[in-house]
């Protein structure tokens, strides 16, 4: 179930059955109606007697990707920071040969793409700083240009980048809310330290919260998790240059080597 709580008020946004998601995806992409044959099954028929058998489908010379499509700009007031409760309210598929490119065109039918030469803020969590680095090196190599908190600038220069420093919400101008609704920035990567926690046992947001405010009602793509950012850039750089386009059915029948 997906809720909403507005002014002590409980509304429900929708109710899906389990699978509701994966098994449409599934079946799209391998072309096996689970859902008709799950149906007849449980009325009495037999897979032989549709045309199945049991055990695996043959693969196909395709990748799948299946990837969560947002709504947080529709809800003033909600951290866009991902946890393990469900926040997506749809999917975007892409398809491809390998999973570069299967990966590029699932971010680009969510919304989110890279920009040659446009601007990265970061602000890292101490802890994940490390896992930061091979991320800028790809951001770098895309041709951004990168802008980070003082501690999270200080971790880059100590590995050979070059940020430029922008200050915390209300430090010295410029601070991060200034170059995101100046539009000196594109892409938004921000990690929760989970310093503090509140008397409700969830960690307080603080300045993190407004950063990915700010980046989610410009619509600028805001990650909070640096392996989602990984695959973001990693994709980026390995599946440069056009996009193979066919149709889901084209995709099935698709001889590899063609």
């Amino acid at each position: 179930m997906q809720c909403v709580v507005h002014r002590g008020r409980v509304y429900v946004l929708e109710v899906n059955p389990r699978s509701s998601r994966t098994v449409p995806f599934l079946s799209k992409v391998t072309g096996v109606p689970m859902v008709a044959l799950a149906t007849r099954v449980m009325l009495g028929e037999r897979l032989q007697e549709l045309g199945y058998q049991t055990g695996l489908v043959p693969a196909l010379p395709l990748v799948a990707v299946k990837a969560p499509v947002f709504s947080m700009g529709k809800l003033p007031a909600v951290d866009s920071y991902l946890g393990p409760e469900m926040k997506s309210t749809g999917e975007a598929i892409g398809i491809a040969r390998d999973l570069s490119h299967a990966l590029r065109k699932a971010f680009l039918a969510a919304g989110v793409s890279v920009r040659p030469g446009a601007g990265a803020l970061l602000t890292i969590a101490d802890a994940d700083k490390p896992e930061l680095l091979p991320i800028t090196s790809r951001l770098v190599q895309l041709g951004y240009r990168l802008l980070a908190t003082e501690g999270t600038a200080l971790a880059l220069r100590a590995a050979g980048f070059s940020p430029r420093v922008v200050s915390k919400i209300g430090g010295e101008r410029p601070t991060v809310l200034d170059v995101i609704t100046g539009g000196e920035v594109d892409l938004v990567i921000n990690t929760l330290s989970g310093s503090r926690v509140g008397s409700d046992g969830l960690p307080v947001m603080r300045d993190g919260f407004e950063i990915r405010r700010a980046a989610v009602e410009r619509r600028i793509p805001c990650f909070t998790s640096l392996d989602t950012a990984a695959a973001l850039v990693e994709s980026a750089v390995s599946a440069d240059g056009e996009l193979e386009v066919r149709t889901i059915q084209e995709w099935r029948t698709a001889d590899a080597s063609a």
